[in-house]
């Protein structure tokens, strides 16, 4: 039988690519790989520009339902939010940390009952310093909360933050979003979770 993989890549713009000249961003570049190692792959994106966990909470399964639900392929879930909750908007942060890990656990409940394994991939970083220890928080709680439901989860904003490149392309940019150089290394650091989980579960 013909292995059939479906996967909502649900989230915010970093899940869209934008900034991406070749229009692939990271989760195009995660199951082109996958295909080239005989794994083929329909992939939706599902990436809002701007919407924080809770925006993208209040839609993610309603997204995923038709696209996942009701065949005997295998049904797959990746999220990617927490940038946009960090920014602040007249001093304060678009949504509190509490808020953030309460819709993340709700999506993972969800999903859970729905019987679609989920990857986690943490928030990149930004330009911004201090915006990206705001996201390095949330990174953790984050972990702890994907811990706790006993789902994977890639922590990404320290190496990027780190990555020369990664930060060359995205003060070049908007502040936010690299381009190709920047989403292939965000999607070499996704991989090996990706090919573990990949084949894991219904």
């Amino acid at each position: 039988m013909t292995w059939d993989l479906r996967v909502c890549f649900v989230g915010d713009s970093f899940v869209a690519g934008v900034g991406d000249p070749e229009h692939l961003g990271w989760p195009g570049r995660l199951c082109a790989a996958s295909e080239r190692a005989g794994l083929p792959v329909t992939r939706y994106v599902l990436g809002v520009r701007r919407q924080t966990t809770a925006e993208v909470a209040a839609r993610w399964a309603a997204e995923c339902r038709p696209r996942l639900a009701g065949g005997d392929w295998k049904p797959r879930v990746v999220l990617s939010t927490g940038v946009n909750d960090t920014t602040e908007v007249d001093g304060a942060p678009r949504l509190d940390p509490h808020e953030s890990v309460a819709a993340l656990a709700g999506m993972l409940t969800g999903a859970a009952a729905a019987g679609w394994p989920v990857l986690v991939v943490g928030p990149p970083a930004v330009a911004d310093d201090a915006q990206n220890e705001r996201i390095a928080d949330l990174d953790d709680r984050f972990a702890r909360t994907c811990a706790g439901h006993g789902m994977p989860y890639v922590p990404v904003v320290a190496a990027l933050a780190a990555d020369p490149t990664w930060r060359d392309e995205v003060a070049a940019g908007d502040g936010a979003h690299p381009g190709a150089a920047g989403y292939a290394l965000l999607a070499d650091l996704v991989r090996p979770s990706w090919e573990r989980w990949v084949p894991a579960g219904p």
